[in-house]
């Protein structure tokens, strides 16, 4: 199973279009805070999610809470589009994190400077 982790998600369609392909494919889901909306039972019903109950979703508080998750940063990979290695490349193994920023300005500097493996679509 990978680990698909959103770093605060702004666009609640595309939260659940990638929480639909979690579910597909077994992938669990991790929602970093803070979110640009509310996951509520009227949110999702309004969005047609009625499967988010099934999904295995995980949100966390803020970055360093999923941060302390982690068991093996070198199994981190961020996506950014300033990264020069594809995402073809890596050899991705059982429980490795794909990690993704807000649709609108990507990876915060922060983050993309406490792991090394970075990578583009």
């Amino acid at each position: 199973m990978l680990n698909i982790v959103l770093v605060y998600p702004e666009i609640p369609n595309n939260t659940g279009n990638i929480g639909r392909l979690c579910l597909g494919t077994n992938c669990r889901l991790h929602l970093i805070h803070p979110l640009g909306f509310e996951i509520s039972d009227k949110h999702l019903k309004r969005s047609g999610l009625d499967y988010w109950p099934q999904l295995n979703v995980s949100e966390h508080k803020n970055f360093e809470a999923w941060e302390a998750t982690i068991p093996d940063k070198s199994r981190v990979f961020l996506f950014s589009a300033r990264a020069s290695n594809s995402f073809l490349y890596p050899n991705y193994q059982e429980g490795d994190w794909l990690v993704f920023g807000q649709e609108s300005k990507g990876l915060p500097k922060a983050i993309l400077d406490k792991f090394e493996q970075r990578i583009s679509i």
